[in-house]
């Protein structure tokens, strides 16, 4: 296909596609899908090999947040049946990320639920971090609070943080028709406040949430701009008991489309395939390691993932091998002098009608793209369970 050699040697050469090209990968039938992995799989060997990175979340505290957001078990409101429990000491993330090292995590991700950190709070982060330092050196550290305000970052940084997530998650067009209770531009400022601290940008996205082909250009668009080291791809997990619960708009064929469109925008980019892959990718998974060269190892915040060892199978019989510790992640005209964790010059988790105004864009309203990519995909809430185990809990982690 001319599209995709077209796309192939502008993600060999880092140039940024069209957006006319990235809505036509979206827009590819099932019976070239396989193309359409091949193509982007050169792109994603050319940056990064054969190599996975894997990253582990510690949920340091989980549930009663103020915000609104729709996707999220956490949420103001939610009825979801997750576990609820106040920070952890630092002594027990500690221990809680050290099963995911044990198991070959190359990042830890530290997350907590909330509209942003107060001084306290990044004081009892910076404990967790060097508590993790101390006992694995060398170990990459994300955190993940929400939004930031001056100088947070920069403590951060100072405690030896490598990197910050705060996803986009959607369209700007679409933001407000998810959450009310802060804005797209308070994302888009916080990212940027990771990286004039110094830290690794980790900002992705959600996809599934009745959003068009526009919609997800347009975010990918826009995270291409913002120059994240990360860009994290979440599936939605329809929790019952959230606004989504019933949406279920994905097919395994639509997500590896969507990830492979992440890769010709974003070619030089750790991709990451993150929350929500068991549930929609399913026995394709494999298929997405062409794709991504980051995954988590693992549970997820507030859901269970497929059993650890499972996830290091899936990489040996897929042929490709885990990132060693040793490794720096990103290419080098990305990388700091110095190596470090792999960031470029300047921080992981994954936490309706389409409106008006994107519809005015044009591209397939959700009903228009499960039509175009084959039969509507049937909902699965049997894949979704909650998370029981591991931080907040006395049973052993999944790593």
């Amino acid at each position: 296909m001319d599209l995709l050699n077209t796309l192939v040697d502008k993600g060999l050469r880092r140039e940024l596609p069209t957006r006319e090209e990235a809505l036509a990968v979206l827009a590819t039938p099932d019976d070239d899908l396989l193309d359409v992995v091949a193509a982007a799989g050169k792109v994603r060997r050319q940056w990064f090999g054969r190599r996975v990175k894997l990253n582990y979340l510690v949920n340091l505290k989980s549930g009663l947040c103020p915000e609104d957001c729709s996707y999220c078990s956490q949420r103001l409101g939610s009825e979801a049946g997750i576990l609820k429990y106040t920070w952890l000491k630092p002594d027990e993330a500690s221990q809680a990320a050290a099963a995911g090292v044990a198991g070959g995590a190359k990042r830890v991700c530290l997350v907590a639920s909330g509209r942003g950190p107060t001084d306290r709070d990044v004081d009892r982060v910076s404990e967790t971090i060097e508590a993790i330092k101390e006992r694995h050196e060398g170990v990459e550290v994300c955190a993940c609070l929400g939004l930031l305000t001056d100088g947070q970052a920069e403590r951060l940084r100072s405690a030896g943080a490598d990197a910050y997530n705060h996803n986009l998650n959607t369209s700007e067009g679409t933001y407000g028709a998810i959450t009310t209770t802060h804005t797209y531009a308070d994302r888009v400022e916080t990212v940027r406040q990771a990286q004039a601290a110094g830290l690794s940008a980790c900002s992705g996205l959600i996809a599934g949430m009745g959003e068009s082909d526009t919609d997800l250009v347009d975010v990918v668009f826009s995270l291409r701009g913002l120059d994240p080291d990360s860009v994290p791809v979440n599936f939605l997990i329809p929790f019952e008991g959230t606004p989504l619960a019933k949406e279920w708009n994905l097919t395994p064929q639509r997500c590896l489309r969507i990830l492979a469109m992440v890769r010709f925008v974003c070619p030089d980019v750790e991709v990451r395939l993150a929350g929500g892959r068991e549930v929609h990718l399913r026995s394709l998974q494999p298929l997405a390691l062409h794709l991504v060269n980051s995954i988590f190892l693992g549970d997820y915040l507030t859901s269970e993932g497929q059993a650890g060892q499972a996830d290091l199978d899936m990489i040996a019989d897929a042929g490709f091998e885990v990132e060693g510790a040793d490794t720096t992640t990103l290419p080098a005209h990305r990388a700091p002098a110095g190596g470090g964790c792999g960031g470029h010059d300047g921080g992981c988790a994954p936490c309706g009608d389409e409106p008006a105004e994107a519809a005015a864009r044009g591209g397939d309203t959700p009903a228009e793209a499960v039509a175009s990519g084959g039969d509507a995909p049937a909902a699965r809430p049997d894949l979704v369970a909650v998370r029981r185990r591991g931080a907040g809990t006395d049973l052993a982690p999944n790593a």
